[in-house]
């Protein structure tokens, strides 16, 4: 078969996402924080890019005109369309998607302690090794004693238990194991007490040591019942140690006072900072949307480059225009993302206005289509839009995302939000008597009897799952 060129015409429709729009669609789905961060990274790298300041007011002469010096070149007069092309349409873009009045916007911050550096009120975040290895060079052990208890320290997990035999520890610093034993027993009694443990048993019981605790019936059902008290069979220990619930919860509370995780405290895991994009405030009757711009540069072009345009040469030219065509486009791409922002935010307060006025309880059911044909948008742009998007209102912060939620039908046919009835659940268990705890389907009655909603057995168990909230069984506390 030979082997041919041919040409031909082929007619066809294709997508294709420009970097101007995958940008536009990137700035929509960044937080406050990395929004902040792509601007200021952009302000370093576009010259045609800078940020805009508030200018002091110019000293007038007697005649109340500004005075020029004779080596001033005026550039541009306040009447150049140019200039007011280029700049006034841009210095406040943020500003304009604020329902309060400029003069409302104006917050007082505190200021810092004078004479003090900010480094010098940073401190470092305290570890479970730290801690341990501070009390080990405080303590009087040989030089192979130190050995084996910064092996001990270096093999333990986030909870403090001690994640390697004693016979490993014992092989690699070339000691005995009762040796190993005799340091891990010291290090044990640290502080935290406890650490170093094998299992909880250990853990709690070198606690009880510790404090004082020698009574056989402590030590007992420690030693031997742990999995009995986890699963309350509160009736059968009461039996075999001839005790009163009333006498057997004296213990519990006791064994209630121990930690059974040591090392807890000194989680490694970092704070989650939240900066609300918006805040939502209640003025009279009306609820006002203000914009957070706290930190966010308020970008213009820079005047000094423009003209370098005008005068450039061919391959700067390129150059330069490409530059101006990137900055410009930021700046609508950072409008645009504002003024969705608002309107998103505005389409919210409105559909869940009972939310605003009284709290969780009132979440109403909201799925994106309904706010994206509220504000005419595409839901992938709503879905976008409230991506890591966080909002101050009268009842704490929360994601946009949470205002979305499915729906559950009532007996009278409306619907309730499925927020709405984690809240409720939330309630309910929080009111229990701790010794009768209400059950799963306790809770369907409830909320069949208060909100006349239909709803399974399953569900409630899901949602109270979804809360982090145990079982009845785990709920329940003997008289």
């Amino acid at each position: 078969m030979a082997l041919e060129l041919r040409q031909q015409l082929k007619l066809s429709q294709q997508l294709v996402m420009t970097p101007q729009l995958q940008q536009a669609i990137k700035l929509l789905q960044l937080s406050r924080l990395e929004l902040v961060e792509t601007v200021n990274q952009e302000l370093m790298e576009n010259p045609f890019l800078e940020e805009g300041f508030d200018e002091p007011e110019p000293n007038l002469d007697s005649e109340g005109r500004e005075p020029v010096a004779q080596n001033d070149v005026v550039r541009e007069m306040p009447g150049d369309e140019n200039a007011l092309r280029r700049e006034a349409d841009w210095d406040n873009y943020l500003g304009d998607f604020a329902s309060a009045s400029r003069q409302s916007q104006v917050r007082e911050y505190e200021a810092l302690e004078e004479g003090q550096g900010f480094e010098a009120r940073l401190t470092g975040k305290h570890s479970l090794d730290g801690h341990l290895a501070w009390q080990i060079r405080l303590s009087d052990f040989t030089e192979q004693e130190m050995e084996i208890a910064e092996h001990i320290l270096g093999n333990l997990d986030s909870s403090g238990y001690l994640a390697s035999p004693v016979e490993e520890i014992a092989e690699i610093t070339q000691s005995g194991v009762e040796d190993v034993e005799r340091v891990l027993k010291r290090v044990q009694r640290f502080d935290p007490l406890g650490v170093a443990a094998r299992d909880p048993r250990e853990c709690l019981l070198v606690q009880v040591e510790a404090l004082g605790y020698d009574d056989p019936v402590l030590v007992s059902l420690i030693s031997e019942h742990l999995e009995d008290l986890e699963k309350k069979r509160y009736k059968p220990l009461a039996r075999k140690f001839k005790l009163t619930l009333e006498e057997l919860k004296e213990y519990l509370d006791i064994i209630q006072t121990l930690d059974p995780m040591p090392g807890s405290s000194f989680g490694t895991s970092e704070p989650v900072y939240v900066s609300p994009d918006a805040y939502v405030y209640k003025f009279e009757d009306e609820f006002v949307i203000l914009l957070n711009e706290e930190g966010l540069p308020r970008l213009q072009l820079n005047s000094m480059y423009m003209d370098c345009l005008q005068g450039a040469k061919c391959k700067e030219k390129d150059y330069f225009q490409e530059k101006m065509r990137s900055a410009v486009w930021l700046m609508k791409s950072l409008y645009q993302r504002q003024r969705t922002l608002f309107k998103v935010l505005e389409s919210i307060v409105k559909f869940q206005r009972d939310f605003f006025e009284e709290g969780v309880k009132h979440l109403k059911p909201l799925i994106l289509k309904d706010v994206a044909d509220d504000i005419g948008m595409h839901e992938s742009t709503v879905s976008r839009i409230t991506t890591n998007k966080y909002v101050a209102t009268p009842h704490g912060t929360f994601e946009l995302k949470f205002f979305f939620n499915s729906a559950l039908t009532l007996d009278d046919g409306s619907e309730v939000g499925s927020e709405s009835v984690k809240a409720l659940i939330k309630q309910l268990i929080g009111e229990e008597d701790s010794h009768q705890p209400l059950s799963d389907e306790k809770i369907v009655d409830i909320l069949k009897d208060k909100l006349q909603v239909n709803i399974a057995r399953r569900t409630v168990a899901k949602y109270r799952t979804a809360l982090n909230i145990p079982s009845s069984s785990k709920r329940k506390e003997i008289f």
